[in-house]
């Protein structure tokens, strides 16, 4: 028996070891990310600006966003609250920054606080191209998003349900599964009002993680199809023109956050650092005359 205790003792001591020393041999981006001021994205000639939040003041504009508070598990059992607090989101070499927190001494559950920011209410559009320059958090555990919701959502002060409302996924990524990968999706009732979407498709980068540098992440969304592109290049594209698809043709709002865990984005572990890091150069709405 002592024997067996002994030997439980010591894996549990190699078990920490073996957990530190990936951490500290695994270098951790910086934030912001060196590429912060090397902006080179222009959209084609025929896009004209029609909004944009730069991020350059020193507070998050109230004309613009919404902070969400939202008790954990409220969304696909995640983990985090979502907070009003500045210690959450806030307004940092000129870019907006959404830190996720982790509190406690365990993970598990209400142990973690985020930011949902949206625009609903206060700015929203049909059909262009919505861009947005991004350094994402990594690990296992991360499940940041840039995404669009329907007006009438009623989470947002509508009156129809999800998925009826509608959902533009521009952004995922699911760090238990890559932090080399982001997703394109949309979420939508069917003919039978069901819950329909695209299942997922991915983008992967060649070299490195989505938390090394700034990338551009946009969709082109006209009464036809939604377009999906990652710094320029297309990889996805969705056919809207149907009646399945007649959500898709409404005013929609913009939302960006971190979550953490929960039934779709993994468990986060002693792996993974904290605090957490989204910084958002800026988002961008563009029209076509």
């Amino acid at each position: 028996m002592a024997n067996r205790k002994s030997l439980i003792l010591l894996l549990g001591v190699l078990a920490i070891l073996i957990i530190i020393g990936y951490q500290m041999n695994s270098k951790s981006p910086d934030y912001p990310a060196s590429n912060l001021h090397t902006d080179d994205y222009e959209p084609d000639k025929e896009w004209k600006l029609v909004w944009a939040d730069e991020f350059e003041g020193d507070t998050l504009n109230p004309d613009n966003w919404n902070r969400q508070v939202v008790k954990a598990g409220r969304f696909n059992k995640e983990w985090q609250a979502y907070t009003d607090s500045v210690d959450n989101a806030y307004v940092e070499e000129g870019c907006l920054v959404i830190k996720a927190i982790h509190h406690g001494d365990w993970h598990g559950r209400d142990q973690y606080s985020s930011a949902r920011l949206n625009t609903a209410g206060k700015q929203a559009w049909k059909y262009g191209k919505v861009a947005a320059r991004i350094q994402l958090p990594h690990g296992k555990g991360m499940w940041p998003a840039f995404w669009m919701l329907g007006t009438n959502c009623d989470e947002n002060g509508g009156d129809t349900p999800w998925p009826f409302c509608g959902e533009i996924d521009i952004m995922e990524m699911y760090g238990s599964k890559n932090d080399a990968v982001v997703e394109a999706n949309i979420h939508f009732a069917d003919m039978e009002d069901k819950h329909e979407m695209l299942e997922a498709i991915p983008f992967e980068l060649e070299k490195g993680i989505f938390a090394d540098r700034f990338h551009v992440f946009e969709v082109e969304w006209d009464q036809e199809a939604i377009t999906w592109k990652m710094d320029g290049e297309t990889y996805a594209t969705v056919d809207i023109s149907t009646e399945d698809k007649r959500e898709f043709h409404q005013e929609y709002f913009i939302l960006l956050n971190i979550a953490v865990g929960g039934a779709w984005a993994g468990r986060p572990d002693a792996t993974t650092p904290f605090p957490q890091f989204m910084y958002v150069d800026w988002v961008r709405v563009y029209q076509k005359d």
